[in-house]
Formats: structure tokens, sequence, C-alpha cells
């Protein structure tokens, strides 16, 4: 099917070897592995918690808290279990199971599970627990290039479109089927379900240290950091088999 890139060209097929598509999208993976992490991390490192974490991360970090009290070793199981249920959803949103793309979704989410859980234990370990206002924004501004991370992550993975994390093929669903390319208005119709997954946290356990001024700012500005990844971060990178 045809599509307008972001820049308004047509694009038809993939233009790009699968080997440049794998080396891009290994890059993605574990700069999203690490930003997730890099602002769950922060957010629990300042007392009295205010900072939280990015959208879906605050919410799939929430429901591990609500469950397993925080376990570092149960969040990237976590992370994939509600990959899964996304996944489902996407196939609700597309209207007809695309089996390749399902089964590309759930792979995702293998070594990317395994790798929050890696950057989890690596970064609690050497990530002190702030005791100044000088580390306090130190780790509000880590927090933030945690979320821009993320952004830039999806932007590339997205583009190479070989196998993507569900919640951002859900993103890309709404954004091509529905908004027309636009990457911030997608990446707000798909909070909706890590919105309803925080509720459900927040009432199993009412905790709400994974929440703050991080989530926010990755609700406001994670779909146009993405939008702008795509215009400038490996520019000559279009998005393939749209």
């Amino acid at each position: 099917m045809d599509a307008k890139d972001v820049a308004g060209k047509t694009t038809r097929g993939r233009t790009i070897s699968i080997s440049a598509a794998l080396s891009y999208f290994v890059f993605s993976l574990v700069i999203n592995a690490a930003g997730n992490v890099l602002t769950v991390v922060t957010s629990q490192k300042i007392h009295p918690p205010f900072l939280g974490s990015a959208y879906w991360t605050a919410a799939s970090a929430g429901l591990n808290k609500s469950v397993f009290g925080g376990s570092n070793s149960m969040l990237g199981w976590v992370f994939f279990g509600v990959g899964v249920v996304v996944a489902v959803l996407n196939v609700v949103l597309q209207g007809h199971f695309d089996w390749r793309k399902f089964v590309g979704n759930i792979a995702f989410m293998v070594p990317f599970s395994l790798l929050i859980s890696y950057f989890a234990n690596i970064f609690s370990a050497i990530i002190p627990d702030s005791h100044s206002v000088g580390m306090t924004i130190f780790y509000v501004i880590l927090n933030f290039l945690g979320v821009g991370l993320i952004a830039v992550a999806i932007s590339i993975y997205q583009r190479t479109n070989l196998v993507l994390h569900p919640a951002d093929d859900l993103m890309q669903i709404l954004r091509f089927k529905y908004f027309k390319g636009s990457a911030a208005k997608a990446m707000w119709a798909s909070y909706i379900p890590p919105t309803i997954l925080a509720i459900i946290a927040v009432i199993i356990f009412p905790d709400f240290s994974n929440y703050g001024l991080g989530t926010v700012f990755a609700f406001l500005f994670q779909g146009g950091i993405t939008g702008l990844g795509d215009k400038y971060v490996f520019p000559g990178l279009k998005h393939q088999g749209i």
C-alpha cells in the first residue's frame, strides 16, 4: 500500500537492505529499554517521589509494584504481559489478523523484556538516592533524557518497520489509519490503554510513585519528539513497508 512519509513523499515497499534495517532496529531496541528504565529508576531514587516515569512505563511499573511489590526481576515480565495484551488490541483495531505482525509484536517483547530487566538491575545499583537539590535536578534531567531516548527509539524502529513493540505498533496503526500521519495525535490516542491500566494498578495498590512530572512530560512531548526524530535522527531513513 502506498503511503506518505513525514516529508510528504510517497513511499512503496522497502528502500533499505535488511542488514541495515536490523542495525537500526538493534540500536533502537537498546536505547528504548535504557530510556524506559532510566525513567523508572530516577523516579525511584527521589524521596518523596514526584518525578514519575514515561507514560506506558509508569503504567507497567505501577502494575509491577501493585502485583509484585516493585521487583526489578519481575519488571521485564510485566512489560511482556502488557505487550501481549496490546498486541491483541492491535489486531482488533486493524480489523483483521496479520499473523506475521502479531508474532512480530510478541517477538519484539522477548529481547526488550530481557533488556528491561538487565538495565533495571544495573541502573538501580549505580544510581544512588538523591540527597540534595542538585542531585534531584540532575535526576529530573536524566528522566527527561530517558523520555527522549524512548521517543527517538520509537522513531527509528517505526521507520525500519521490521517488528514493533505492541504499544508503538498501536501508535503506528493510529498514526497512519486514523490521524493522517500525525505522530503527536497518535501518541496521545495510544495513551488511553495505559491510562486504564494505571487506574487499575492504583485501585489494587494505592501508590502514585510512578506518576509525576516525568509522566506529564512524556504525555506532552514524547509524540512530538518522535516526529522530530523522523526528521533529524537518521533523516535518510524513511518509513519502510507502510
